[in-house]
């Protein structure tokens, strides 16, 4: 089940209706959120705004970016015809999220500082990836420390007319999906249900990405 339930009082409209999704094709989602260090050994660059370890999440990068960067790493490891690494959907980045669970957040339904960066214990920064624990199936960061940017357009009124088959968002829109929450939200916003949309060229210091593995 995607979306909000009907007793998260905290959801927005864009989060409803909960709705029944099918994800039909395999998939491998990455166990943190990149690094700054896979972003540097790759890009040759480090575009953070918070800085002191390779194992920070990288963040102030644009769907944009996250897109090249994925590109990027395609083609060096030179992944096999017809697959590659991508930014999740939105259904696979929430039902990866939810690990089997249907609560507000994947360990239940009331915030737990043990599992994520939020406002209230970040010290307002970003964190070393996989401090928190993680969720059922071993993700770590799946909510705060950073937002992470999903592949789909994010239409406030799509999940009334998502197909019930692998959804990939609506077909044209001004802005793409962040998923999980950051350091600087509030609890409420870290919620896996929560939707955000932003323009795609835009970057700010909480946005960041973990890639997927998937046929195209």
């Amino acid at each position: 089940m995607m979306g909000a339930g009907p007793e998260d009082e905290e959801a927005r409209d864009d989060e409803k209706p909960q709705h029944l999704v099918r994800i039909t094709k395999d998939f491998y989602m990455g166990q943190y959120p990149v690094t700054q260090g896979q972003w540097q050994a790759l890009m040759g660059n480090n575009p953070s705004h918070f800085k002191g370890s390779p194992d920070l999440p990288v963040e102030n990068v644009s769907w944009y970016d996250a897109k090249n960067f994925a590109d990027k790493l395609s083609a060096k490891e030179k992944v096999k015809e017809k697959v590659k690494y991508r930014l999740p959907t939105e259904a696979e980045w929430e039902y990866a999220a939810r690990a089997g669970t249907t609560d507000k957040y994947y360990w239940g339904n009331w915030m737990d500082g043990d599992y994520c960066w939020y406002d209230e214990n970040s010290g307002n920064k970003t964190h070393p990836v996989g401090q928190k624990k993680p969720n059922e199936w071993g993700l770590y960061d799946m909510l705060g420390n950073v937002y992470e940017w999903c592949r789909d357009q994010c239409g406030k009124d799509y999940y009334g007319k998502s197909p019930a088959a692998d959804p990939t968002g609506p077909s044209f829109g001004d802005f793409r999906a962040l998923r999980g929450g950051s350091w600087c939200d509030e609890s409420n916003l870290v919620r896996v249900s929560n939707r955000y949309g932003r323009a795609p060229a835009y970057r700010y210091r909480s946005y960041g990405f973990r890639l997927v593995r998937a046929a195209l």
